[in-house]
């Protein structure tokens, strides 16, 4: 028996449905909500290319595994009824405070008292949100990196109102499917993967505004002087650049600014959104 014996991930993106199978793969029922029936049939097909991604590293022999774990999935757009027995509802909706402010205000009104609430938010603090939830002491962060199943590590971090217990089931919980859960002692933006990693994103990213160099020559030269087995452009290419988008039009900063639109006039308006679309920076067809 699991800590949490039915979850809910709000959200059919990249996150969402990658948390969803990390889940099911560990015999919970999920059910994942989006807001329309074209996002849920986006959703089941991502899914599809996901169970893909994780079989090539994991091998064949897992398919039985994959296959059980996605009949544990279903998919609704109907957000009462996708949370009305969940015990853990998981949110992984576009990193817009305004919306997820929004989409905590409807799911306050509609889930379980004891419904715990956690944000997959990479870079919003949770207590810019905590009272839109209004349950604060059963709310938290709780951050997966992408590639849940070979990236595992999940981030959980709490606000200043959020029970201890809570937490700490949470955190158990994220043991329970595989994750190893990096418990944050006090809020911090980027929690420690993105405190990290950030940095270096858009130190590559003023390189290729400034025209210093090219995506492709920045990325090799990361590799070969670090070790490291890609550069940020193939980060990006793997974070989302939709996602990388978002991140940056929120920023006031000019150079964020300056980036986001880079992002939208180079590679957004032609469809290019990096590994789930099949080209970003890099070509994945």
């Amino acid at each position: 028996m699991t800590t949490f014996s039915s979850v809910t991930v709000l959200g059919a993106g990249v996150l969402g449905t990658q948390i969803a199978l990390q889940t099911a793969r560990h015999a919970i029922p999920v059910v994942v909500y989006d807001i329309s029936e074209d996002a849920v049939a986006a959703g089941r097909e991502r899914l599809a290319g996901i169970v893909e991604q994780y079989l090539g590293d994991v091998g064949q022999d897992a398919r039985p595994d994959a296959d059980a774990a996605v009949a544990r999935i279903t998919f609704d757009t109907d957000l009462a009824r996708a949370v009305g027995g969940a015990e853990l509802v998981v949110e992984a909706v576009p990193e817009r405070l305004e919306t997820k402010r929004e989409v905590y205000g409807r799911l306050a009104e509609v889930a379980p008292a004891e419904t715990v609430f956690a944000t997959n938010s990479s870079t919003l603090l949770p207590s810019a949100i905590a009272d839109a939830t209004g349950r604060p002491d059963r709310f938290l962060a709780l951050h997966f990196a992408n590639h849940v199943w070979r990236q595992n590590t999940a981030e959980v971090m709490g606000t200043e109102q959020t029970d201890p217990e809570v937490f700490e089931r949470v955190a158990t919980f994220a043991e329970e499917i595989g994750m190893v859960p990096i418990r944050l002692h006090k809020e911090q933006p980027g929690y420690v993967l993105n405190s990290l990693l950030v940095p270096l994103l858009d130190a590559a990213a003023g390189l290729v505004l400034r025209g210093v160099a090219d995506p492709a020559t920045i990325d090799t030269t990361w590799q070969i002087g670090t070790g490291s087995p890609v550069g940020p452009f193939r980060m990006y290419d793997v974070i989302g650049l939709r996602t990388a988008h978002a991140v940056a039009s929120a920023s006031p900063e000019p150079g964020a600014q300056a980036w986001a639109a880079y992002l939208q006039s180079e590679y957004l308006d032609q469809g290019k959104y990096g590994v789930e679309s099949g080209e970003g920076f890099y070509r994945y067809r």
